[in-house]
């Protein structure tokens, strides 16, 4: 954990954890990560309430003692490994304390590879997990009561080499321009089981990751298939407002319907490209800690090109659950009938 088998520059450790209310009424999403080659830690939590999404990001020198995972006034406790974690932000903006238990078992994702030309530009692995979450969340006045009749929660932990901000395009980006980039990203907690889903396209349709698996404790994972999305997008955009999965169990071909409650750019706050404010790994210089809040009826260009987190709810066989629905859409995507990154649904 303190010397990475890479000097790679874009080495990172990371993890984000989502904290919903079935009834769409708040998303938590928060996040720490450590880049090693650069020498950084950074964190930060995002909860939108109705259209305003309030914000607390930090960022410092990364220390010798790699256990200790906390910075400014976000920290994560590991109480048990895999099975309880505390999630604490301290601060006068947004604060929340929330115990997470896990309600399953942690499941592999699929080994993450992406290439521009000759050169490996990602490799990650991970893990994804649900649980139950119970604690209390305070924003903008407002409280929230987080148990877990109500709430869900999801995490994921992923580790390896992601371009960070600063790398050069080189001739590589150049000759190779990004034609076009198609990504979901769903876990599911239902009563009694998980599900995970994933589905990473190419301009052309050409799937590099694919993955359909059913977590049931007391029972062998199943895998469902080479999942189908079909996605209603709100017209004038690339927003999803349903979809419909279709999963393809041999035994019993199954839909997975899904109804978004309420969603959270993640170039909006949480750092991710493109963010212009703020990305991850970025030296901030020691003891950097940013607060604000963000008007979502406004006009944010950058939410266009960058994933979007969608609290939802999910109906599968007969069972009713929640989770997130990631989704990104950017350029050319054949299957959808975007042409170009000016594309958005008729």
């Amino acid at each position: 954990m303190k010397y990475v088998a890479t000097s790679d520059r874009n080495a990172y450790d990371r993890c984000i954890f989502h904290v919903l209310d079935h009834e769409g009424r708040a998303l938590l999403i928060l996040g720490l990560g450590v880049y090693p080659n650069v020498g950084v830690i950074d964190a930060y939590a995002t909860l939108r309430v109705g259209d305003t999404l309030h914000a607390v990001r930090a960022s410092d020198a990364l220390g010798e003692d790699r256990m200790r995972l906390a910075v400014g006034p976000l920290r994560i406790e590991v109480e048990e490994p895999l099975r309880r974690l505390r999630l604490i932000c301290d601060d006068a903006e947004l604060s929340y304390d929330i115990a997470w238990t896990a309600d399953f078992p942690a499941l592999w994702e699929p080994h993450h590879l992406q290439r521009r030309g000759d050169r490996l530009t990602l490799e990650g692995r991970r893990f994804v997990q649900a649980g139950a979450v119970a604690g209390v969340v305070r924003a903008g006045g407002q409280e929230f009561r987080v148990s877990p009749g109500g709430w869900t929660g999801t995490r994921d932990r992923s580790w390896g080499v992601r371009p960070m901000p600063g790398e050069e395009g080189g001739r590589f980006a150049e000759e190779r321009p990004t034609e076009g980039f198609h990504w979901i990203w769903c876990p599911v907690r239902f009563e009694d089981r998980f599900l995970m889903v994933i589905v990473q396209e190419d301009a052309d349709g050409y799937r590099s990751l694919s993955e359909a698996t059913m977590v049931h404790p007391g029972h062998r994972d199943r895998q469902l298939g080479w999942p189908q999305p079909e996605i209603t997008y709100r017209s004038g955009t690339r927003h999803p407002e349903r979809a419909l999965v279709h999963l393809g169990d041999v035994r019993k071909p199954q839909e997975l319907q899904v109804e978004i409650l309420t969603s959270s750019p993640l170039a909006i706050g949480a750092g991710y490209p493109p963010a212009d404010d703020w990305q991850h790994g970025t030296w901030q210089g020691r003891g950097w800690t940013d607060r604000r809040s963000y008007d979502l009826t406004g006009d944010h260009p950058l939410a266009a090109y960058c994933v979007t987190d969608h609290a939802a709810r999910f109906r599968l066989d007969g069972r009713v659950g929640h989770g997130i629905f990631e989704h990104g859409s950017f350029g050319r995507h054949d299957p959808s009938g975007f042409a170009d990154f000016k594309s958005v649904a008729p």
